[in-house]
């Protein structure tokens, strides 16, 4: 095992505790469901102030904070509306099957009311920094009104860490992967070049983060949706179906289908739920951070403007990914592909997708949830190959978790392989070997083929690659604003610089690295800033609602903004 696998390994582990503990999804839905209840629905109840809010229909001139509420919502959505939102939503159904977004659904509802309060609550308890700017979030409000120190620290040193796991490496990881299969670009170039405007921009600090963002989130938003719609419309007769196949399996698991092998209700809602909080952050904290940087004396108009982020980012886009996967069909079938090591798994036994039995036994091996042991054994011991081809039988390669097709084995330079190769516990010895064959696609190469299925045909992978490009790049933008606000928290302004050049190197390293490594770690540091942050706002529960009544109070009485 190379050193890749047992750091994937360890994450995973850790993983195990957080973000994809049994636990996990109902802490994150149920306080969502305890503040949408306790406050009356707010994200229906307010939607329509929230909209005029955004407009400028209740600004002041002379209301403190550094950016307008138009500029603090597209700075956030910036944030959220990233991979999670091209890549993110793929893994989801790849895993998870079709169930995994109507759980992305249920999240993004009642993470509309969890977003509305962290939000209120950090505008709340924000302050003015030496330099002048704002500077807020959790930790402001764990440390001032909870009195809890210590939770602050964690939450602030979970947000550096974050912005490197979630907000800077999966970012550019996808836009690297995407720009070398559809330009056949580098990784390295790519990720050069994007590391020189990523400092460029957060140089200038929060005024010139928000300039970018409020001029290219809109823009981005519109060419994703036309492009997605123009290839759920090529495929309307797979729409109807689609959605049955979402509702079928919401609490049954998805069956399998061509390629796919099939998932678990807990997966799929795991997956969902997990996938959902990486797409609109409602409950991780992050999108407080940019929120107590906007214009306004009260807390809760702030609030409302939040609620909108979840809405576009996952009742939205989220959705209309997920359609465009759905139905055109491609998330079940196998595709040409190089596999990445850490996607490959060779197992004992000669298994086929056609065999009922096989299929079944394959799904609960490579369920994680699962309540009953798995029959399937790691493959130990050496494949004979003849031009690249195996000639030896006895075992099984899953790659991309279903059954590998037409798998050729080459050494370094791309040579067909002749001759033996080891395996142990399911893995190549050499992690030299390159090896390519047909097997079930994730994350936003997945993406990319669904959008070749429409009016556009190939061209349609440009929208995806031009849409992850800026999707992803304004997410690590507002990423590094997260995390030099966390920095300046734990360790003062003077902490900023280092901060930053640090997340810019991080930054070019990503596109070289492992994607499912990237991935993993997101898992962890996402739910390393949700747990802590979703504790602190259910003991200001009291301190939240009677926030609102005062915004509404002053609202009759002065418009307040």
């Amino acid at each position: 095992m190379d050193i890749v696998e047992t750091i994937n390994n360890a994450l995973l582990y850790i993983d195990g505790f957080l973000g994809s503990a049994g636990y996990f999804p109902y802490l994150l839905i149920g306080v969502g469901v305890f503040f949408t209840l306790y406050l009356g629905f707010p994200q229906i109840r307010y939607f329509g102030q929230a909209t005029r809010i955004v407009r400028g229909q209740y600004a002041k001139k002379d209301s403190p904070g550094d950016t307008s509420h138009f500029q603090a919502l597209t700075t956030a959505l910036s944030g959220t509306v990233g991979t999670g939102n091209i890549g993110g939503v793929a893994l989801a159904i790849f895993i998870g099957g079709p169930a995994a977004l109507f759980w992305m659904w249920v999240t993004a509802f009642f993470g509309m009311t969890t977003k509305f309060v962290e939000v209120t609550l950090s505008h709340k308890y924000r302050e003015k920094t030496e330099d002048g700017t704002m500077a807020g979030g959790p930790m402001y409000y764990m440390e001032k009104k909870l009195n809890m120190k210590w939770l602050a620290v964690i939450f602030a040193l979970a947000t550096i860490i974050s912005s490197i796991g979630s907000g800077n490496m999966p970012q550019i990881n996808n836009i690297a992967q995407v720009m070398n299969t559809t330009f056949n670009i580098e990784e390295w170039v790519t990720g050069g070049v994007l590391a020189v405007l990523l400092a460029l921009v957060i140089i200038g600090g929060i005024k010139r983060i928000a300039k970018v963002a409020e001029k290219i989130v809109p823009f981005m938003a519109v060419v994703y949706v036309i492009g997605a719609l123009l290839v759920i419309g090529y495929n309307y007769e797979n729409i109807l179906p689609s959605f049955q196949a979402i509702f079928s399996s919401i609490f049954s698991g998805s069956a399998a289908v061509g390629g796919f092998l099939g998932a678990s209700f807990a997966y799929a809602m795991d997956r969902g739920v997990n996938r959902g909080l990486f797409s609109n952050e409602a409950g991780q904290g992050s999108a407080a951070i940019a929120h107590s940087a906007a214009k306004g004396k009260e807390p809760a108009s702030e609030g409302m403007v939040s609620l909108l982020e979840p809405f576009i980012d996952t009742i939205i886009i989220c959705t209309l990914t997920g359609l465009v996967i759905l139905s055109s069909g491609v998330w079940s079938e196998k595709h040409q592909n190089t596999f990445d090591r850490t996607d490959m798994e060779f197992v004992v036994g000669d298994y086929t997708d056609n065999n009922p039995e096989d299929v079944n036994k394959l799904m609960i091996h490579l369920d994680e949830k699962r309540s009953v042991p798995s029959e399937v054994k790691e493959y130990t011991g050496t494949i004979s190959l003849q031009n690249g081809k195996a000639i030896s039988d006895g075992f099984t390669l899953l790659n991309a978790r279903s059954i590998a097709e037409d798998v050729v084995y080459k050494d370094k330079d791309g040579n067909p392989i002749t001759g033996e190769i080891p395996v142990s516990n399911g893995t190549l010895e050499d992690s030299t070997i390159v090896v390519e064959g047909k097997s079930l696609i994730h994350s936003a190469e997945l993406t990319a083929v669904a959008f070749t299925k429409g009016y556009m045909g190939e061209s349609g992978k440009y929208v995806v690659s031009l849409g992850l490009l800026l999707f992803a790049f304004t997410t690590a933008i507002a990423w590094s604003y997260y995390g030099d606000r966390a920095a300046i928290y734990l360790f003062g302004p003077k902490s900023v610089l280092p901060y930053r050049i640090a997340f810019v190197a991080l930054f070019f390293l990503g596109a070289i690295v492992d994607s499912t490594v990237v991935w993993t770690l997101a898992y962890v540091t996402v739910a390393l800033m949700t747990i802590p942050n979703l504790i602190g706002i259910l003991l200001l529960h009291k301190d939240m609602k009677n926030t609102v009544k005062d915004y509404w109070n002053n609202f009759k009485s002065s418009g307040a903004d």
